[in-house]
């Protein structure tokens, strides 16, 4: 009897790993917004300053948006705390780098703000914009 339990339990096991969820139809309602935090003035004011400037380019999939001068340093220097805190301060190149992730292996796809040696400032905003900017393929 004992024997048989096991095998009904252990067939019971098998059937939940392989029965396929039923998976949700996709949705257009939008999830409700919260008041933006402080720090959203920042990135708002990089974007606006590289849209002005035309200081944006892409790379694969992400735009990406230059700041410098004023707007950089408020950011660079609001960062400071943050990136003690998670790690994200780098140091090369002439460059003290601060990040908004902890940057694992280079600082694609990262928002990032640095300081050089002469006292210059300098920021980097990413926003993934998808396929609609990827390159268009030759099609046969």
């Amino acid at each position: 009897m004992r024997h048989c339990l096991t095998i009904v339990a252990a067939l019971s096991l098998a059937a939940c790993a392989t029965t396929p969820l039923a998976a949700e139809p996709p949705t257009l309602q939008v999830a409700q917004g919260e008041p933006a935090p402080v720090q959203a003035r920042l990135y708002a004011a990089c974007v606006a300053q590289s849209a002005a400037t035309q200081q944006f380019d892409r790379e694969g999939h992400w735009i990406r948006f230059h700041c410098g001068g004023d707007v950089a340093h408020v950011f660079y220097d609001a960062l400071g705390p943050f990136a003690a805190r998670i790690h994200s301060e780098r140091v090369g190149a002439g460059r003290t780098w601060r990040f908004t992730q902890v940057m694992q292996h280079n600082p694609s796809g990262l928002d990032y703000c640095w300081r050089d040696d002469a006292g210059g400032y300098g920021c980097t905003i990413v926003l993934a914009a998808g396929d609609f900017i990827a390159p268009e393929t030759t099609q046969r």
